[in-house]
């Protein structure tokens, strides 16, 4: 005979699967919006940059880490910009928990960026993630 579970055991699975889901999550709260907070980034944050990306930070005054992403008309047609902003956007979802501190984040994309995959764009933008918390 098969012995039911109890419903408060589904509970708490359920609320550890909501816990997940609001850890990777990408909500309005986790980007970077209004151009002031651009223009602020612009004059006031420190540069890093690799051959595909430059990354402009300063730390921010909210409780999260905010993710703005630029990609200009010089990259590509707007099916590859899109797909450079899908990318770097999965990549933040994803990773932004490894941020030590709150930081206000604008990847800028360059030319180059139009012919790599995800994995590369990975890659890339790890290594300049990781130089953002080693000052």
């Amino acid at each position: 005979m098969i012995r039911e579970k109890p419903k408060r055991f589904f509970k708490q699975l359920v609320a550890g699967k909501n816990y997940l889901l609001r850890r990777f999550s990408f909500t309005k709260a986790d980007r970077i919006l209004k151009r002031s907070d651009f223009l602020r980034l612009s004059k006031t944050g420190k540069s890093i940059h690799n051959r595909y990306f430059m990354i402009s930070y300063c730390p921010g005054c909210y409780d999260s880490n905010r993710l703005g992403v630029t990609v200009s008309k010089r990259v590509g047609n707007a099916v590859t910009r899109n797909r450079i902003k899908r990318y770097v956007r999965e990549h933040f979802r994803l990773n932004k928990h490894d941020l030590a501190g709150n930081w206000d984040i604008n990847v800028i994309a360059r030319r180059d960026a139009a012919d790599i995959d995800s994995k590369e764009t990975n890659k890339w933008l790890h290594n300049l993630y990781r130089r953002i918390e080693t000052p």
